[in-house]
């Protein structure tokens, strides 16, 4: 394959990933055909079949990849170094970053559909919780190793002060829109505030006290 052929293919693909993505996500798996994936893209039904096998195939596709994207955005897949940053200013940041890119209404509707197929495709509800929550304690639990070292964090086991962090964080936010639709997401002032009070809660049973 030559290099413009390949660099169209590449384009035909991520044509038809981004409008499956909009009609999984307005229609449910159900709802959604292969024609209308093809329609919304712009290419032919056969094009669609030449990249997927199947609408199975091309769903798997298109949560993998988006569950994926808000872990890069996140870099949660990269070996963070952690700088001198005082504990809470680590955590208050992470705690705005990480509300703000999960909670938009594309993956909360990805979300609700995922847990509507679970039962028909149940690989597909463990590659959100991998590529989601999975990959956020990770992370966290990487920092606090780095800031139990420091003297910042008086923690046993990381991995249980991550999961913790993370559902204190996530919970209440994640539990409103999936039942209230966008309607239920926070606004920024309201990110703001419930990240502040989860560093609050989370410093008064963890942290020691030093900054330095």
């Amino acid at each position: 394959m030559t290099s413009g052929a390949a660099t169209r293919r590449r384009r035909s693909r991520e044509k038809i990933v981004a409008a499956a993505s909009d009609v999984f996500l307005e229609t449910g798996f159900l709802g959604a055909s292969m024609d209308s994936v093809a329609d919304r893209a712009g290419v032919s039904k056969q094009t669609v079949y030449a990249h997927f096998a199947s609408k199975e195939a091309l769903f798997i596709h298109v949560v993998e990849a988006m569950t994926g994207g808000a872990a890069r955005d996140l870099r949660e897949d990269v070996e963070e170094t952690f700088d001198d940053r005082p504990v809470e200013d680590y955590l208050h940041q992470t705690a705005i970053d990480q509300l703000t890119i999960v909670m938009t209404p594309s993956l909360m509707r990805l979300r609700r559909m995922v847990i509507g197929e679970v039962d028909r495709f149940p690989a597909l509800g463990r590659s959100l919780f991998g590529n989601g929550p999975l990959k956020s304690i990770g992370k966290l639990a990487r920092a606090f190793e780095h800031y139990a070292q420091l003297g910042q964090l008086d923690i046993s086991d990381p991995v249980d002060a991550a999961t913790w962090f993370n559902w204190m964080l996530m919970g209440a936010p994640t539990n409103s829109a999936m039942l209230l639709g966008d309607a239920g997401l926070p606004t920024p002032a309201q990110i703001e505030a419930h990240a502040a009070e989860t560093v609050r809660i989370f410093l008064a049973a963890y942290g020691t006290g030093r900054q330095d």
